[in-house]
């Protein structure tokens, strides 16, 4: 039900005019470009997703709030920037949020903080659930998937600061902050495939196997060839000797040590001459073998002189790849972009706001803050225009689903009037037409 209007006849600076100003919190929104995401999650049959991986508790007619419709009010409060379950107090006679849910909800409200708490801490915390989620997570970006000859993944850690007594939160060294230490594997379209809440003070690699070789073994049976990037904290020989094993190609960097060095000693030298304003670069590749490893492997240092700086930048990159050093070293250099994306789901989808005390609690909003990730990422790379598909998804949020909008009920339909500025009529057409060429479809 509406709230009832509250107006101020008179504004001060607007005399002259006489602005009302009016109070409609149930029928103005400014979220109204959700209804695209929400539109790609129905072309994808998210529903399907939700029944099958996830299960209601709730027994007789204790379901006022069916769990579709609260698990959607997790993903789309995350996905338009909003950080916390309290944010459901207002958001629940949202009118988009409600558009977004079931039609027995829409003409009402979505569920309040109390029950999406609930939701949140006991319903998705159940062991099943809490499985269930990673599996919606990699299924939904599987329907989206199109079909390639190569994957390339790339695994990468980060920091996720706490300011509480979080259980298994601690001092990170390397961090110099107390906090969760998550590890994440991406895709080369952005799509994270899995994601591992872990303790702060594990080392960076710790659990790598639990989390990437499943990812590794549902590409395979897909028949698709898979390549790794990591950084230097993943140079270990378990590493190497699992992904040879099976057939995967990888290209790590490698920490420096003095044997590497001697074997590029004479390359570390700034040639005579006058030094140019560019900076020199040259390659070597040469087989090595650690004390640790089972056999040689081929390492590729790049070394770099900068005009005006005393010593080179030097770096070493262990690798299966046949290429030449300068494209290997190019293809491991793109590695990068998986750092950018998990700082796009810290500061779009607030992933890192793990404030509640129990760790499975925090490992469930991790994932939620992923799946919400994955889809604002899915619907930038198969929908948005070509001129648009490098937005971040900080600015589609901002640019698109923070669009303000008016609904307006009638006797047996809604009408959202939205307002037009990033988000125009043209570009809404053309976003949805796209949703329709990509729709997945059960075989």
């Amino acid at each position: 039900m509406a709230r009832r209007s509250r107006s101020l006849k008179r504004v001060l600076f607007c005399r002259l005019v006489q602005l009302r100003v009016e109070f409609r919190g149930a029928t103005v929104t400014s979220d109204a470009g959700l209804l695209l995401p929400r539109e790609l999650d129905e072309r994808l049959g998210l529903s399907a997703l939700i029944e099958r991986h996830l299960s209601d508790p709730r027994t007789g007619y204790n379901r006022q709030f069916p769990l579709p419709d609260l698990f959607r009010q997790s993903i789309y409060s995350r996905l338009a920037g909003y950080e916390d379950t309290n944010d459901a107090e207002r958001l629940a006679e949202d009118p988009t949020f409600r558009m977004l849910a079931s039609r027995e909800r829409r003409a009402s409200s979505v569920a309040l903080t109390s029950t999406h708490h609930w939701f949140e801490t006991e319903v998705l915390t159940e062991e099943d659930n809490h499985q269930g989620l990673a599996r919606l997570n990699t299924a939904l970006v599987q329907r989206a998937a199109t079909v390639t000859g190569r994957v390339t993944l790339d695994i990468d850690s980060s920091e996720s600061p706490v300011h509480g007594a979080q259980e298994q939160a601690a001092y990170n060294g390397h961090f110099e902050s107390v906090c969760y230490h998550p590890l994440f594997v991406f895709n080369q379209k952005g799509d994270c495939l899995a994601a591992k809440l872990r303790p702060g003070n594990v080392p960076s690699a710790s659990g790598w196997e639990e989390v990437l070789l499943p990812v590794i073994d549902r590409h395979q049976d897909r028949e698709q060839s898979v390549v790794i990037r990591a950084d230097a904290a993943f140079a270990l020989p378990a590493v190497y000797e699992a992904l040879e094993q099976r057939g995967v190609a990888y290209a790590i960097r490698l920490p420096a040590n003095q044997v590497l060095e001697r074997a590029i000693e004479d390359l570390l030298t700034q040639p005579r001459g006058r030094p140019s304003h560019a900076p020199l670069v040259r390659y070597r590749s040469f087989h090595y073998q650690a004390a640790s490893w089972d056999r040689p492997r081929r390492v590729i240092a790049k070394v770099e002189h900068h005009l005006g700086e005393l010593f080179p930048r030097v770096g070493f990159i262990v690798t299966t790849l046949t290429g030449t050093n300068r494209a290997v070293v190019h293809f491991y250099n793109g590695r990068g972009t998986a750092e950018q994306w998990i700082k796009e789901g810290k500061a779009a989808t607030h992933w890192t706001r793990l404030s509640c005390h129990r760790f499975r609690a925090n490992e469930v909003r991790l994932l939620l803050g992923v799946i919400a990730y994955n889809l604002g990422n899915l619907l930038r790379r198969l929908t948005l225009p070509l001129a648009i598909q490098n937005w971040s998804l900080t600015s589609l949020q901002r640019r698109v689903f923070k669009t303000g909008g008016r609904l307006i009920r009638h006797a047996r339909y809604f009408t959202l009037q939205l307002a037009e500025s990033y988000l125009t009529g043209p570009l809404f057409r053309q976003i949805l037409g796209r949703i329709e060429r990509f729709a997945w479809h059960p075989t």
